[in-house]
């Protein structure tokens, strides 16, 4: 009996244990996008089943799509995919789904094994069915001083405008002292334009001296649940522009005039001030001077005044003098000039 109950506790199997019914885990990342009037559906194919078995053979993916509550209705056709492949499918809508107010169109996939068993549908991708807007017509750019102006043909469609923009020559980070590295000017970047109504924006975000390419679309939006949901349509034809910077500085303003006299072995002199200038080029100013209506003569040095400042020692006492400024930039463009300041040297 001893021996009995001894082989009993050491080689008895334990309790059977159920089959593997081998269904795939569903997608959990389905993303869908709809740009006029095609959909795009991706998303991966799962590695295990939901015993957290590995899958070993192709599972069959087959995609639908519901407006509401309805029935889930086919979309495209169902396909084959290998264990974490990348799912992907192109929907061109059709008939119903591409007229009409927007409204909400969700996709799911659906796994199944050889038996036709699924454990379930994706998580839903939400677009906008209904008619997309129409494309942007007459797209067209014009370098400005502020940036690049970009134009097209306006109408009363009421949707917004987003602009994609492609930097064409790409370059290195520039370095800064110690490790740290300026980041990049992003190769594509895009700017919603909510105020279409002139049919032109401005894109004040360029680099002169590099090269662009945008694209337009309208885009009609429809806020769902607390979320907004896009419904774009199609991409114009590209335009290209070079950002080249033919303009020169804005003319300084605030100029400003004071005149010092001798003191303790000084000297008499005008001092003169004004505001600085922002832009990112400057190489510095231009000091002119004249006396009543004569003639403008520069009398700041060959190289440009490096501050919103200076100061004219070559005057003369009982003298008025008056006086103006431009700005110079690094590729010898000079600003208008500014307008005059003018200041009397009292007699000594």
């Amino acid at each position: 009996m001893a021996l009995a109950a001894g082989l009993t506790g050491c080689g008895t199997p334990g309790a059977p244990q159920p089959p593997s019914l081998n269904l795939p885990q569903p997608v959990n990342d389905l993303s869908a996008t709809r740009v006029g009037d095609v959909v795009t559906l991706a998303w991966t194919m799962p590695k295990r089943n939901t015993d957290k078995l590995a899958i070993k053979e192709r599972v069959l993916a087959s995609v639908c799509r519901k407006e509401a509550t309805g029935q889930c209705e086919p979309a495209g056709t169902a396909m084959q995919l290998p264990p974490g492949a990348a799912g992907t499918l192109t929907e061109t809508l059709t008939g119903a789904l591409a007229t009409g107010d927007p409204r909400t169109l969700a996709y799911f996939v659906e796994l199944t094994n050889r038996k036709g068993r699924s454990a379930g549908l994706s998580n839903g991708a939400v677009v906008l069915a209904g008619a997309a807007p129409a494309p942007v017509a007459g797209l067209a750019v014009e370098v400005r001083k502020p940036g690049v102006e970009v134009h097209w043909k306006a109408d009363d469609e009421g949707a917004a405008v987003r602009l994609q923009r492609k930097l064409l020559t790409p370059r290195p980070a520039k370095k800064q002292e110690g490790a740290m590295a300026a980041p990049a000017e992003p190769l594509e970047q895009n700017l919603l334009i909510e105020n279409v109504a002139s049919g032109r924006a401005l894109d004040k975000s360029i680099v002169f001296g590099e090269k662009y390419e945008y694209r337009a679309q309208r885009v009609a939006r429809l806020t769902v649940d607390g979320k907004t949901l896009e419904l774009a349509g199609e991409l114009s034809q590209p335009v290209q522009v070079e950002a080249k910077d033919v303009f020169p500085p804005d003319a300084p303003t605030g100029l400003a005039a004071v005149a010092t006299l001798a003191q303790n072995g000084g000297e008499t002199a005008i001092d003169l001030s004004w505001q600085p200038n922002t832009e990112t080029d400057l190489a510095g100013y231009v000091v002119y001077r004249r006396e009543e209506d004569g003639t403008w003569t520069r009398i700041s040095p060959a190289e440009p005044v490096v501050g919103p400042a200076f100061h004219d020692t070559k005057v003369q006492p009982g003298h008025t003098y008056r006086y103006a400024v431009s700005a110079l930039d690094r590729g010898g463009r000079e600003s208008a000039r500014s307008d005059e300041a003018q200041e009397s040297v009292p007699d000594n």
